[in-house]
């Protein structure tokens, strides 16, 4: 009973990272920003928020070394892969076709977490996979103006299927606010270290807010990084790295309708976009029911 408490809690602290994840997308349209930029303020502003909490610094002088690099190379993929997302949808100019392939997350997922934590391969997820890669290809007949989006959305679904599956793997027994806070930190140093070399490639406009962009990135890195990246890792200690994303993929339902609410996306999306997430979307709903069909099919044995 007190297993399945802790589960059920679990799943409340992960849905609610979810809706919180839900507006990062609209955010990021809504700030003016170029993405390296965007990342690298949400990022300070995250870790100050996640400063003031008692506990979190005690906390991280108990991790080891060992585990110490571990978290802040998974910091350098949450960097990566936030860089990737905003880079898709400034690309894109469309926070719903980078949101609709997030969703391919769980694809990567069902094929990385059997590597990495060793775990048994499950036929259902890959079933569900391969629904999520047909969904992807009729997304792609939204127009050739969107294939660089998509194609950057999706490494950015492969680089949170990657990290959610090591946090999965290392966050055991761990403090999740100081195992969060050295992730962020590491991602915010290695974007500061390496600004000169993105400067040369991807150059910034400005790397400082101004105006409303200070509203909307205090929202982002308070409440829909710190406190969601905190519940979301936290939930793993009870939920596999496979249901934690395919849950995530209930991100795009809550960006894509906030998107066609608050900036009027429907009128740039056609037939192939709905149906390509709709398909990608039915994943989510697949899974619990394919799950629950399986393991009381395996308890009649």
């Amino acid at each position: 009973m007190e297993k399945q408490s802790s589960k059920n809690k679990a799943y409340i602290q992960l849905h609610i990272a979810v809706f919180l994840f839900g507006f990062t997308a609209i955010l990021g349209k809504l700030i003016s920003l170029d993405e390296v930029a965007l990342v690298w303020n949400r990022l300070w502003i995250a870790i100050l928020g996640l400063a003031f909490i008692p506990g979190v610094f005690k906390g991280i002088l108990l991790i080891t070394k060992k585990n110490l690099l571990k978290f802040v190379g998974i910091g350098i993929l949450v960097a990566l892969h936030w860089l990737t997302f905003y880079g898709s949808i400034k690309i894109g100019q469309s926070a719903s076709v980078t949101l609709a392939c997030l969703a391919t997350a769980s694809l990567f997922t069902s094929v990385l977490e059997p590597l990495v934590t060793r775990s048994k391969f499950e036929w259902i997820e890959l079933l569900l996979g391969v629904v999520v890669i047909f969904g992807i290809y009729l997304l792609s007949g939204i127009g050739e103006s969107y294939y660089n989006a998509i194609i950057i959305g999706i490494i950015s679904a492969f680089l949170a299927a990657l990290f959610s599956t090591l946090n999965k793997k290392y966050i055991a027994g761990q403090n999740t606010l100081s195992v969060t806070t050295i992730e962020l930190t590491s991602g915010f140093l290695f974007i500061s270290l390496a600004s000169p070399f993105i400067n040369k490639f991807i150059p910034q406009t400005q790397w400082m807010p101004i105006g409303t962009d200070w509203v909307w990135l205090i929202i982002l890195g308070l409440l829909c990084t710190s406190l969601a990246f905190a519940l979301a890792i936290n939930s793993l200690k009870e939920l596999s790295a496979f249901i934690s994303n395919l849950s995530i993929n209930l991100e795009p339902v809550y960006g894509i309708l906030l998107a066609i609410w608050l900036l009027n996306e429907d009128t740039i999306l056609n037939f192939n976009f709905y149906l390509g997430t709709s398909i990608i979307l039915l994943a989510v709903i697949l899974h619990p029911i394919l799950t629950k069909f399986k393991n009381k099919k395996n308890s009649k044995h």
